[in-house]
């Protein structure tokens, strides 16, 4: 049964006025104050573990009962372990330099108007999530660090996870003087809280969906507040021409199979012509060896007559699994055209020694993140040393790749003057 629209509209309008008020105050606030609050956080989660891990197994005794994926049980599952790399990851978000004490540009324009440019929150950030109830805790510590107010939306899987950590995040905020209302919770499971939050544009400034690729094309679909998302990650590895073999074996062997899951993990290798007869049989043999299978076009069944038939749609396919797309194709143009009709804009990578080839192909993608010999699965916050990640951004507007605690912020302006007038 579907709740009282007008009630879950006034729910997010009474949420959302209050996280404004907990934003502003957050703003304002010095950085340790932020940082005391996430501290303390961290001390209430590592209190609350044995309740959190309590509540989680609530959440997984209903998971038992309905059937499902060892892989949605592991997301789904908390111990003690996990628990405390939640209080961690508290802890080393307060260890951040503070993002909001940054100015990022100052100059003095000639009639003697000194101007600023300083870090600013986003203000508010709706948060909607499936699974995964630690994403809470990530939120609420890189929101909290960003000065911004964040309302949460878990899936309905682990709805008492993710409540008993709210409980202590909020205990936490409480007893470090910090604004409750900072980290809110959607009080129930029912999608019109995700429908509201969606439709809350003047409420939310910014929503940010974690989930599979169904939820993800849903809030961009039907969301009238601006969005930070990535629904794919189709990610490319071309081996240059100029590649350094052994090299290309690494790079490739691990950015395909380090971790089959993420978002980061690559697709479709592309390879040249020019080098394909020499090393491809290398490539896929270290693959097959480590239990990845293949969809091949013609030109690469040319060199390994065995290897399956790409169809169109296997080049347009995430995998998100042990399976690899192969293409030959002539030269850093046809790579970049390869990816343009194909990719998702996440994470593409050349491999090769010649420094024109990789300036030329790392101009021409057009991707959030783009590398030179090196893995695609380095597209990570904690890797690009952001510390923290809330996601990943494909987009155009505010963020693109790992979306960090800087991330969250955008800019004011701030102009001193010695009594100027305009003429």
């Amino acid at each position: 049964m579907h709740m009282d629209v007008d009630k879950t509209a006034l729910w997010l309008r009474q949420a959302a006025e209050a996280a404004r008020g907990a934003s502003n105050v957050l703003a304002r606030m010095p950085g340790e104050t932020r940082n005391a609050g996430l501290r303390a956080a961290a001390g209430a989660i590592r209190a609350r573990a044995p309740q959190i891990v309590g509540a989680n197994q609530r959440d997984i005794a209903s998971f038992d009962a309905g059937g499902g994926t060892p892989a949605f049980r592991d997301r789904l599952l908390l111990d003690e372990q996990r628990v405390e790399a939640m209080a961690t990851g508290l802890d080393e978000i307060a260890a951040l330099p503070d993002p909001l004490a940054r100015t990022l540009a100052d100059w003095t324009q000639p009639n003697g108007l000194r101007i600023r440019r300083i870090a600013q929150p986003l203000g508010v950030i709706g948060m909607i999530y499936e699974s995964r109830p630690n994403v809470g805790a990530d939120a609420a510590g890189i929101c909290l660090k960003s000065g911004n107010a964040v309302i949460l939306r878990g899936g309905s899987d682990s709805n008492h996870s993710a409540r008993a950590i709210h409980a202590a995040v909020a205990a936490g905020l409480r007893s470090a003087g910090v604004p409750e209302a900072a980290v809110q919770i959607a009080p129930g499971t029912d999608r019109a809280y995700v429908a509201a939050m969606l439709a809350g544009a003047g409420l939310i400034d910014l929503i940010i969906p974690r989930g599979g690729r169904s939820l993800v094309e849903r809030v961009q679909a039907e969301a009238r507040v601006p969005v930070l998302a990535h629904a794919e990650g189709l990610c490319h590895t071309y081996v240059h021409a100029g590649a350094n073999h052994p090299m290309a074996r690494r790079i490739v062997a691990n950015a395909k199979m380090r971790r089959t899951g993420v978002c980061g993990a690559t697709e479709t290798l592309l390879i040249d012509a020019a080098i394909a007869t020499a090393l491809l049989p290398a490539i896929v043999s270290d693959l097959h060896q480590l239990g990845c299978d293949f969809r091949a076009d013609a030109r690469a069944r040319g060199v390994i007559p065995q290897l399956p038939a790409a169809t169109e749609q296997d080049f347009r396919t995430e995998w998100l699994g042990p399976t690899l797309s192969i293409a030959v194709v002539d030269g850093v143009d046809e790579a970049l055209a390869h990816i343009a009709r194909y990719g998702s804009s996440h994470t593409e990578a050349i491999v090769t020694q010649d420094e024109q080839a990789a300036d030329r192909f790392l101009r021409g993608v057009d991707s959030a993140v783009a590398l030179w010999n090196a893995s695609t699965q380095f597209c990570d916050g904690g890797e690009f040393g952001f510390g923290a990640e809330i996601g990943i951004a494909t987009g155009r507007v505010q963020a693109r790749g790992p979306v960090g605690v800087e991330q969250l912020t955008s800019f004011r302006y701030v102009v001193v003057g010695t009594g100027q007038v305009r003429p």
